[in-house]
């Protein structure tokens, strides 16, 4: 299996709190996220929200797609979000949000591998062509949340 250690950050000109609303709300994800063709819940999760599992179908700007389930391990709201992600991919993604200056600086961390034979097969070549594809889809998720909470994105560092 080919890993993957992916960072990225955004800078959000709204408060805190609606980010991390947007951000742990993912079942709307698909009205402003582009990309993201359907999200599904599977499991409801306790009275925390722990254990609530969604279903992911992705399109990447190459053509190929992703489908992978996130379950939720840990929370601290309005803060953290932390999942466990199976399915084609695997392993965990942690999401991070601090409010500073008027701005919501979101570091979302991915810590998977590929489980699909024809990806970890390719990995050796097309592994930039993924890291890329990757990278395409977060700043469509930027784009798309700063559209969603009409609050323009303010650059990726925080």
């Amino acid at each position: 299996m080919a890993t993957y250690r992916l960072v990225t950050r955004w800078q959000i000109a709204a408060p805190q709190v609606a980010v991390y609303r947007a951000i742990s709300q993912s079942r709307y994800w698909p009205l402003w996220w582009r990309g993201l063709v359907d999200v599904r819940e599977l499991a409801a999760g306790n009275a925390r929200g722990i254990g609530r599992g969604y279903r992911y179908h992705w399109q990447s700007r190459l053509g190929y797609r992703l489908v992978f389930d996130v379950y939720l391990v840990r929370h601290y709201a309005p803060k953290v979000i932390v999942g466990k992600v199976c399915g084609d991919l695997e392993g965990w993604g942690c999401w991070q949000l601090r409010e500073r200056g008027g701005l919501t600086g979101v570091r979302h961390e991915w810590r998977v591998r590929t489980t699909r034979r024809w990806m970890n097969l390719a990995a050796p070549l097309a592994r930039p062509l993924f890291i890329w594809s990757h990278h395409a889809v977060m700043r469509d998720g930027a784009a798309g949340l700063a559209r969603w909470l009409n609050a323009p994105p303010c650059g990726s560092e925080w």
